[in-house]
């Protein structure tokens, strides 16, 4: 991995949290996409509880470059999208698709960030919550926090912690097999209940992509939308500049890092419905990357050697940072963010019911027995890990 991912404070494997919580409880289901615990909410053996966290991460500073050039409030309803999304599609790996109690943290600097931004992220949350419930999708807002921390936050932050109670015979818990398909659901495109084309970007590796990709001259207008630690040879040291037309799409290089995080719950509760019986395993590739199902198999050789064609986004990205193709497949999704591990039958029937909200769905790969943990990606290059 290269070190400029360091350089920059981020990390792609986040070995030192790991290190921190090792010991720690891993849930009912250490196999599980996300920590499950007993129904302590409820009291009920049959019951189970979840609760997750997660945020935006540094493409709120993206968004503010964005707003501040252009003007664009709409950015902010994309923000809160990211960060629900990082929340509600984790959860939905477990099988969680409905009734989730969902509350917010934003943090902001307040001589930067002015009440309107907050009111566009609160309403876009509204607005968000309102579009899932055409899906029969039922997220509660339980309010949230706003503090003005400007002594230790640059600009802004925003999160979400989602709860939400699941029978157990509801679970779906990682089981992947030899002889599985793996079903990839597309990231990019424009789906059925999206109004713009999608890049397919997701909420992971913004830090590199945007630092990569656009120019110096938003170092030195914004130097508060980066931190001074950066080494100034690594603080946007690309060649673009945001409204920059994306060559193979419809939108501009700053639309394309900013598009929001696809949800694929309205797909997935249709999908879970109908076969979640059939479902040995689910990948949300998020942190990690194409290499995220490692940390979920044992004694598998996980081979996928017909994955999409890279997208417009992931190939810019690589040409401004010359990572290796080794690299990007481990930071960033590819236009894959999640993957369904099951047998060709039921693959099939999920990839009808993906196209039916018109999102592209495919075969990308397959498991096959081991004595050890592999992953074999055929793409730009044949890659193989560890």
């Amino acid at each position: 991995m290269s070190d400029n991912y360091a350089r920059r404070g981020v990390s792609a494997d986040k070995k030192e949290v790991h290190q921190a919580i090792k010991g720690l409880d891993k849930g009912l289901y250490p196999t599980a996409f996300c920590k499950i615990l007993p129904d302590i909410a409820g009291g009920d053996a049959d019951w189970v509880n979840l609760m997750h966290a997660d945020t935006a991460g540094t493409k709120t500073s993206l968004a503010y470059l964005y707003w501040k050039e252009t003007g664009d409030l709409s950015v902010w309803k994309g923000i809160a999208q990211d960060a629900i999304v990082m929340n509600l599609d984790d959860m939905m790996c477990v099988g969680c698709t409905n009734d989730i109690l969902l509350s917010s943290t934003i943090g902001r600097n307040k001589h930067l960030i002015p009440g309107e931004v907050v009111s566009a992220l609160i309403q876009g949350t509204a607005e968000i919550l309102e579009e899932l419930r055409e899906y029969g999708i039922d997220i509660h807002s339980a309010g949230g926090e706003t503090a003005d921390v400007g002594d230790i936050v640059r600009s802004l932050d925003v999160g979400f912690t989602a709860f939400a109670r699941l029978p157990k015979d509801q679970l779906l818990i990682n089981a992947m097999q030899p002889g599985d398909v793996i079903v990839g659901i597309a990231s990019f495109g424009q789906a059925s209940y999206e109004s713009n084309y999608n890049s397919g970007i997701g909420s992971n590796g913004l830090t590199n992509a945007r630092h990569d990709v656009l120019h110096k001259e938003y170092a030195q207008s914004y130097p508060e939308a980066y931190s001074p630690q950066i080494p100034e040879e690594l603080a946007f040291s690309g060649p673009h500049h945001l409204q920059d037309p994306l060559p193979g799409t419809s939108i501009n290089v700053g639309q394309a890092l900013l598009s929001p995080t696809r949800t694929f719950l309205p797909l997935m509760k249709q999908v879970l419905d109908q076969h979640r019986s059939d479902i040995h395993g689910m990948i949300h590739c998020t942190g990690g990357g194409l290499t995220k199902v490692m940390k979920f198999v044992e004694g598998l050789h996980v081979i996928k050697d017909q994955i999409f064609p890279t997208p417009p986004i992931f190939k810019l990205i690589q040409s401004c940072s010359g990572a290796s193709w080794k690299e990007m497949y481990q930071v960033f999704n590819m236009g894959q963010r999640l993957e369904i591990y099951t047998d060709q039958k039921t693959a099939e029937s999920i990839i009808a019911l993906a196209q039916s909200f018109q999102i592209e769905a495919q075969i990308i790969g397959r498991c096959e027995s081991a004595d050890r943990n592999r992953l074999t990606v055929v793409g730009e290059e044949t890659i193989e890990y560890p």
